[in-house]
């Protein structure tokens, strides 16, 4: 796939066939990048079914090969993320959804918060719900906010939220929210089947009224 850097964002494309369409832009967890295997399986199981996938670098990994985003650098993530969709849509993309593993797909769903425009639809996998042994410190503040379709895929055996909290948090989202559980995988996702997360994204009900993509 070709490499794609545009407005400070660096990544990969992987194009579905046929015109331009549906667009993804995902990133990565705090202890990995956009080439990460979990990322490379989605992305190209969503481009065989007719979704382009954007797999890109957040700021704080391109400033840094390795070692952990800082707390401080959190709202440039989000802009990085920001920028990414925007891109994609100047690509030609429409409509355009955001998401990604662990840390990445939680600044996606706080940037969907404040911005509920920017994105039409969330793919989220292993939501770090709270951290390790710390069910009390819930990151689901924002979830109120949440209008886009969102599809969580989560891990039962995850130690950042079992598939009962992750049940009750999809309650506070305002927009439609599906869990797509994967039996016997951790925070990793392994043994994930990418074709049917890419099935039920696909199945998403995105509106081709809203998005970056189809302004």
């Amino acid at each position: 796939m070709p490499a794609f850097s545009s407005g400070g964002v660096s990544g990969f494309l992987h194009a579905a066939a046929g015109a331009p369409g549906r667009g993804l832009a995902l990133t990565h967890g705090a202890g990995s990048n956009s080439n990460s295997l979990l990322l490379v399986k989605v992305a190209e199981a969503l481009a065989g079914a007719g979704v382009s996938v954007l797999r890109f670098d957040l700021p704080f990994r391109q400033a840094r090969r390795q070692g952990p985003p800082w707390p401080a650098q959190a709202a440039e993530d989000r802009e990085g993320m920001r920028r990414a969709v925007l891109a994609l849509g100047q690509a030609g993309y429409a409509p355009v959804a955001m998401g990604g593993h662990s840390y990445g797909g939680r600044q996606a769903s706080l940037l969907a918060a404040e911005e509920p425009e920017l994105a039409a639809a969330l793919l989220l996998l292993s939501y770090p719900l709270h951290p390790p042994g710390k069910p009390d410190r819930l990151r689901t503040a924002h979830f109120p906010k949440l209008r886009a379709p969102a599809l969580f895929v989560h891990g039962a055996r995850d130690p950042f939220g079992s598939l009962a909290e992750i049940e009750a948090a999809l309650v506070l989202i305002a927009g439609q929210a599906e869990l797509l559980a994967v039996e016997g995988a951790g925070h990793e996702l392994g043994g994930m089947d990418a074709q049917e997360v890419a099935r039920r994204f696909q199945a998403n009900p995105w509106s081709s009224a809203s998005g970056a993509g189809s302004r």
